[in-house]
């Protein structure tokens, strides 16, 4: 990735741009490169683009739960003196920049969810996952998005040593756990925060009716979709993602 990581405190994150402060979120096998579209896009149009890295296999494992991420993130927008920002999260990312807002609302002032968990979530499948298999971790992989072809060997060999790693996929499974068990139905109702909501057409890990429920239930959202789309819009088609986003901000005056 072009971006250096910076480590500070407690924290380990990139930072570029100057400007009005958007904060990715990546999701639970996503890395900060996931989001290369959207941090070489932004800080040009007048955005700081900050990405934690989330220390999803850092917590014990008691605090290895989407509450723990979202008072995470809290301490990390606290550290950066930051206030007003904009969250964009995709899978898990979306799910704690959704608690994050409810528990914190006067910090956020626009949520942006793609693939977001929080209402559905089939992320662990069937019989997920086999370890030791890499053609099947690879099968997995490559489902999360329309064109398999997403799913670099980086990408496959990543995910792979994760559910290879004992720890690692102990934690992974009871963050998927804690996911379910953080059904934000009854909250989103009462969350007034704007948000944009994005989604691929074809998304099979959190479907489009996933989509069309977060739209419902949240008072002020807008829903857009990509076609020939998958679970994380930001890497299959980022130009699009980025444009949707963009034209969201500029109509809202964000």
């Amino acid at each position: 990735m072009g971006n250096r990581i910076i480590t500070e405190g407690n924290y380990r994150y990139i930072e570029t741009g100057e400007g009005t402060p958007l904060i990715i979120l990546h999701g639970l096998m996503g890395g900060l490169s996931n989001f290369q579209g959207v941090t070489s896009f932004f800080p040009e149009k007048g955005y700081k683009v900050l990405v934690p890295e989330l220390p999803i296999y850092g917590m014990p494992l008691l605090k290895t739960n989407v509450k723990s991420f979202a008072k995470y993130l809290e301490r990390f927008i606290e550290f950066k003196k930051l206030n007003n920002v904009i969250l964009l999260g995709n899978s898990l990312g979306g799910h704690i920049g959704l608690l994050h807002t409810k528990l914190y609302p006067d910090m956020v002032k626009a949520l942006v969810i793609t693939g977001s968990s929080g209402l559905y979530e089939s992320a662990m499948g069937d019989g997920y996952p086999k370890r030791g298999d890499y053609e099947f971790i690879k099968k997995k992989a490559e489902d999360v998005f329309y064109n398999p072809k997403v799913a670099t060997k980086e990408i496959v060999d990543e995910v792979f040593a994760t559910v290879n790693d004992r720890m690692k996929l102990v934690k992974t499974l009871s963050i998927a756990k804690s996911a379910i068990r953080h059904n934000m139905a009854k909250d989103l109702p009462k969350m007034n925060t704007p948000t944009c909501i994005i989604w691929g057409k074809n998304d099979s890990v959190t479907p489009p009716n996933v989509a069309e429920e977060f739209h419902e239930l949240l008072p002020d959202s807008d829903l857009y979709w990509i076609d020939k789309c998958g679970h994380a819009p930001m890497m299959e088609h980022p130009k699009e993602f980025n444009a949707i986003l963009y034209d969201w901000l500029q109509k809202r005056n964000f």
